[in-house]
């Protein structure tokens, strides 16, 4: 059964975001959207729901379909409100009277636990906002259920309740997501979306099948314009050979040859397409000092504490060597963020061990956290280049611009810009502080797929010694070469994550403060 028929659809704001979009919508499908950060994702969701009207094209929508869409922001008026009411609110009035017991239903099938429910939203953590958000959407049944960024703030353990909720929801039930998380689209998705400016394309593929499509269709476009190309120039030398032969002879025969070859070629040039090239959101590239030490840190079996003197684990005896990129693994409130609070604490004090992390004198730290606290809202792309680094105002803007900043960008505090600019300003940052060591707390976060493979194929290349927090599954398998489990208040180290995705799933977040 067809629910929703997208027909010629086009959205063009600064430029086109997606034209000629075509899409037969149809119970059961589980579609992922997929794009680079700022290239429409949001935008087409808001088409389907009805909330923003496209450029151009149509959407023709199943009678009596029920949409319900969860968008990336929890609305500020919710967070004043305790989680259950949040959920509750979004009956009717009347319904609220006398089917208060929907919130129940939803909530346990969310595995939302009951000390939960009555704390404030504003007190919780960005995960647990967001699935009260789907909570709401859920509450009114919809037929049509629109995802945006649905991952984002969640942990590993949220993730894996999030696909199993996803994975059980009635059959006929439409999901259509936006999402830069490969790992989560693979597992709860059939149909890949790749949005495009001008011809996107979609495969009856979860996500990884489908980029190995698209990968291969792209080589093969790329391929046949350059024959094309290739084609076009021979005709047009032919052309000018038999053009010089033709003056020289006054053969007008020639001539007409000369003039059908040369029409040739501009019919060949004019139907050629160039091969799809994605327009990036701005590089990403690190860089690596290096430094003659083999071992940069050393753990003397520290131990590892909460604010309120309570042990979490101890480290036993570790080393964190050149080369070295260990992914640190632990559910929420094991000690991660202590560890690397104690890590960035002794590098910055070398000379001291009192804590049991010995840091080599010549490390140079590169420090990214989740929040990207170290950028302040009220600063300037350019102010900061500008004071923390040596370079002029031309280089800044060069460097700015090779991020993804236009000049008015550059100008604009940071506090306005998207997630995923302020990511790739993150690594700007990173890369100009020329480090030897990088302390990475939830890198990928904010940044498209695109972002993600060229953090992880830096790296690799640069053999950046590193220690990383990440619940992104993807990005863990493709960087790693150690991995560290907090467990039973031990740090130990294991062969692969494998075995912690598969646990994941028993932690719960503490509130906020």
């Amino acid at each position: 059964m067809t629910l929703l028929n997208i027909r010629n659809l086009g959205m063009t704001l600064s430029s086109p975001l997606f034209s000629k979009l075509n899409l037969v919508v149809n119970a059961g499908d589980r579609i992922g959207i997929v794009a680079a950060n700022g290239r429409g994702k949001s935008t087409l969701l808001r088409c389907v729901a009805g909330t923003l009207e496209p450029s151009e094209g149509e959407i023709t929508r199943a009678r009596g379909l029920t949409i319900g869409h969860v968008e990336q922001n929890v609305p500020p008026a919710l967070l004043a409100k305790p989680f259950y009411e949040a959920v509750l609110d979004a009956l009717a009035p009347e319904q609220a009277e006398t089917e208060s017991w929907r919130v129940d239903v939803v909530l346990g099938s969310l595995q939302v636990p009951e000390e939960l429910r009555w704390r404030w939203l504003s007190a919780l953590s960005g995960g647990w906002q967001r699935l009260a958000m789907l909570a709401r959407v859920w509450m009114t049944e919809p037929d049509l259920l629109l995802l945006d960024e649905p991952t984002n703030h969640l942990d590993l353990g949220k993730i894996a309740r999030l696909e199993e909720w996803l994975n059980g929801l009635p059959r006929d039930v439409v999901v259509i997501l936006a999402s830069h998380d490969r790992a989560f689209l693979d597992a709860v998705t059939n149909r890949t979306l790749f949005l495009r400016p001008e011809q996107s394309h979609i495969f009856a593929l979860p996500y990884s099948r489908a980029r190995t499509s698209i990968d291969e269709l792209d080589a093969a476009d790329a391929r046949r314009y350059d024959r094309d190309m290739k084609t076009s120039e021979q005709l047009r030398k032919q052309a000018a050979k038999l053009n010089n032969i033709g003056i020289n002879s006054g053969s007008d025969l020639l001539v007409v040859k000369t003039k059908h070859l040369k029409q040739r070629a501009e019919k060949l040039e004019d139907a050629a397409k160039p091969a799809h090239m994605e327009r990036s959101a701005g590089a990403i590239r690190l860089a690596n000092r290096g430094t003659h030490a083999k071992v940069l840190v050393t753990l003397l079996d520290a131990a590892v504490e909460a604010p309120d003197g309570t042990l979490l684990f101890k480290t036993g005896r570790q080393f964190i060597c050149q080369g070295d990129r260990i992914v640190l693994l632990g559910e929420n409130g094991t000690g991660k963020t202590r560890l690397i609070a104690m890590l960035r604490q002794a590098i910055a004090n070398p000379e001291t061990a009192r804590n049991g992390i010995k840091a080599t004198p010549s490390l140079a730290l590169g420090y990214g956290d989740q929040a990207l606290a170290d950028l302040r809202d009220v600063d300037t792309p350019m102010g900061i280049i500008i004071r923390r680094f040596d370079v002029g105002d031309v280089r800044a803007r060069a460097l700015l611009a090779g991020a993804g900043m236009s000049i008015e960008m550059q100008g604009r505090p940071i506090g306005q810009l998207s997630g995923g600019q302020k990511a790739r300003l993150g690594m700007l940052v990173l890369r100009l502080s020329n480090p030897n060591f990088y302390l990475l707390d939830e890198p990928t976060n904010h940044l498209d797929i695109d972002g993600q493979e060229a953090l992880e194929n830096e790296l690799i290349a640069h053999r950046a010694s590193s220690l990383l927090v990440s619940h992104d599954r993807s990005f863990v398998r493709a960087v790693g070469n150690r991995f560290w489990l907090i467990e039973k208040r031990r740090l130990v180290e294991v062969e692969d994550p494998e075995g912690f995705f598969a646990s994941a799933g028993g932690g719960e977040d503490l509130p906020k403060g």
